[in-house]
């Protein structure tokens, strides 16, 4: 199980580096460039938690969409695909499941300090 949440964590990092390197690209035209503002905001949490769930309900529903062509006798959904979709899916659920527990936990606790 640790193994699949520290995945789901790499993926979630590497969002944030995806997006936090596209923020130090050039621009285009230097000349027009307003020093005042970032050339791109870096996403929060939130945008990076969001495409990671995102990622998730991908799977699942590319998961079951294979499951229903192998059912209905589709001959490119071979049963091998369907299973390691479906374990893909289930892991990807788990760690997600896991990641919100250790969120819940950690607001918890910063709860729960004494001011």
């Amino acid at each position: 199980m640790s193994d699949s949440v520290t995945s789901i964590l790499s993926q979630i990092r590497s969002y944030q580096n995806q997006v936090g390197t596209r923020a130090l690209e050039p621009m285009p035209n230097p000349g027009a460039i307003d020093f005042g503002q970032p050339a791109v905001k870096p996403a929060s949490f939130s945008e990076t938690l969001q495409g990671a769930l995102q990622g998730v309900n991908g799977a699942q529903k590319e998961s079951g969409a294979l499951a229903q062509a192998f059912e209905l006798g589709d001959p490119r959904a071979d049963l091998a695909r369907v299973m390691v979709a479906a374990q893909q899916s289930q892991i990807a659920f788990r760690a997600t499941v896991e990641v919100r527990n250790r969120l819940v936990q950690a607001y918890q606790d910063v709860m729960n300090m004494p001011i």
